[in-house]
């Protein structure tokens, strides 16, 4: 090659690099002048809120809550879709399915964000779902049929030592949390109670409590407080870090000597894991200002909820990934097998 071609040849490589840089550099600022537009006018049309359980439970309640809030407060219509079955799992591959736009949200709980993951190769919460902030808190309770011969955790223990293998116990489905509590609960007290699991969620469990189907179970107050109150289930202990003023004649599981037996429930909120930086910031902020209400939070609080709020999307990804750490040793060293 002579020397002026080879010279040439250079130029023209350079000059190919030039033109692909500022096609690269003018595709980038389109790209963040859309996504810039795109936020502005988020949300410009109707968001869905996928929610894992049936309508009645507290996932639904405060999803549901939410969706009237957000609508409000931004002027479009966010839509509450219950998808039930295989413990939040179909749910959750919707969810994690959907395009990442930040117009299909997800509300879930700690089994289907935390739990869930030990039990199906094929959702990953942790990797495929972002969080947005935790929204609420809920205390559990163990309750028991109207009809169950024990009123109180002590009676209880030893009425199952006595009956071993003919008391039942209802959860939301293999794997969820009041499988789990209740799974603790029978080891750390060394008696034998019968799983019966639902798919619904507390809409299957509290019924089955008032019908004496089962005896006993951990279940959230928001779903029961009504049914406790009008003597239907009894509530023989809470997972309250301290007795509730509304219940102050019931006893918490730590002063009963059961520290870390039941779990104190959340709800939060995710979307895919792809979705833009800046549409999680605006949902964040959007939410988080329609959660922190007076309002609101004696709403939450005659449900038996309490309105908690993330630092950040960050700080609540990074919890979540944490409980889902500790949820998955506890599976493991009780070889808890999955549907």
């Amino acid at each position: 090659m002579l020397l002026s071609q080879w010279v040439g040849s250079r130029q023209f490589l350079k000059n190919c690099i030039f033109v692909l840089s500022a096609f690269s550099f003018l595709n980038t600022q389109t790209a963040l002048a859309q996504t810039v537009e795109n936020v502005q006018n988020y949300p410009s049309r109707p968001v869905k809120i996928i929610v894992p359980f049936a309508p009645g439970g507290a996932t639904d309640i405060v999803a549901r809550y939410l969706a009237s809030k957000m609508a409000e407060a931004t002027g479009q219509a966010f839509i509450v879709e219950n998808k039930t079955g295989a413990s939040g799992n179909i749910a959750l591959e919707a969810a994690i399915k959907s395009p990442p736009d930040g117009y299909t949200l997800f509300v879930g709980n700690v089994t289907t964000n935390a739990i869930n993951e030990s039990g199906n190769g094929n959702v990953k919460p942790s990797r495929d779902l972002v969080g947005i902030t935790e929204l609420a808190e809920i205390p559990h309770v163990l309750a028991a049929s109207a009809d169950f011969p024990a009123n109180t955790v002590p009676e209880a223990i030893d009425y199952l030592k006595k009956n071993p293998g003919k008391v039942n116990y209802c959860s939301a489905g293999i794997g969820s949390y009041p499988h789990l509590d209740m799974l603790k609960f029978a080891r750390t007290t060394n008696t034998n109670i019968v799983h019966i699991p639902y798919k619904n969620g507390a809409a299957g469990m509290v019924p089955s409590l008032m019908a004496n189907e089962t005896q006993l179970a951990f279940v959230n107050l928001a779903s029961t407080n009504e049914q406790i109150k009008a003597g239907k289930i009894k509530a023989l202990a809470t997972t309250a870090p301290v007795r509730l003023v509304e219940m102050p004649n019931v006893p918490t599981m730590a002063e009963l000597g059961y520290q870390g037996v039941g779990t104190n429930a959340w709800q939060g909120i995710f979307v895919a894991s792809a979705t833009p930086k800046p549409i999680i910031d605006k949902l964040y902020s959007l939410i988080v200002k329609v959660m922190s209400t007076p309002e609101t939070k004696e709403r939450m609080s005659k449900g038996m909820m309490t309105v908690v709020l993330s630092k950040s999307p960050q700080a609540w990804t990074d919890q979540v990934k944490s409980e889902t750490g500790k949820w998955a040793e506890f599976i493991s060293e009780n070889k808890v097998k999955f549907e």
